[in-house]
């Protein structure tokens, strides 16, 4: 049976070039392709993809937050993201948003559709440094907890949010509070937990 694909890219030649090679590919269909997340967002529900390839830079509403509302749309399909980051933050964040694989755009093509075919069949295929990023992350002592460990009710939903990518503002806006209280809490949230950086305070949430 033949696996669905969508593709969710800005650049136009890098869309053509892996829309050609999955349609070339004796069991690949290509759906379809979007140049923003806005518009994937409103076809990929008639598509109905098996798979989509996601890229986090994109114009507008970048891929992060589009993972995590596509999977509220379509909870069965399965989204790998293909991107030319390679920091913890974004590998996480994506993570957190429900994607179930994590590529770099350079991958050679025959990798890239082993890793569609892994995805498909329930695999989390990443880059072979970018697994390498994420064990590491997880091997990194966890501090005892200290008498300030628990998060109150709200830190605890900017955490979430934190973790499911959603940048200052956009937190901000949700929980309809201003900038500077948003960032008062994360002040406290990283106290709290006795970490420096976002990354480090959504993978103690993800081991949480």
């Amino acid at each position: 049976m033949n696996i669905t694909i969508s593709i969710v890219e800005d650049n136009e030649q890098l869309r053509g070039t892996l829309a050609r090679v999955i349609s070339r590919t004796e069991g690949f269909v290509c759906l379809g392709q979007h140049a923003t997340a806005e518009a994937a967002l409103e076809n990929l529900p008639k598509e109905l993809p098996q798979v989509v390839l996601m890229d986090i830079n994109l114009p507008g509403m970048n891929g992060v937050e589009c993972v995590r509302r596509l999977k509220q749309i379509l909870p069965e399909t399965q989204v790998m993201m293909l991107t030319a980051y390679e920091d913890t933050e974004n590998i996480f964040a994506s993570l957190a948003a429900g994607a179930s694989g994590y590529m770099l755009k350079r991958t050679p093509r025959a990798e890239l559709l082993d890793a569609i075919r892994e995805v498909r069949n329930g695999g989390s295929p990443m880059t072979t440094h970018i697994a390498r990023k994420v064990v590491q992350s997880f091997l990194k002592p966890v501090a005892a907890p200290g008498p300030t460990h628990e998060l109150s009710e709200r830190e605890r939903e900017v955490l979430d949010l934190l973790s499911h990518g959603l940048m200052y503002k956009e937190i901000s806006e949700k929980l309809g509070i201003s900038f500077e209280t948003v960032r008062t809490y994360i002040r406290r949230i990283y106290e709290k937990l006795q970490v420096r950086t976002r990354t480090e305070a959504v993978a103690k949430a993800l081991r949480r």
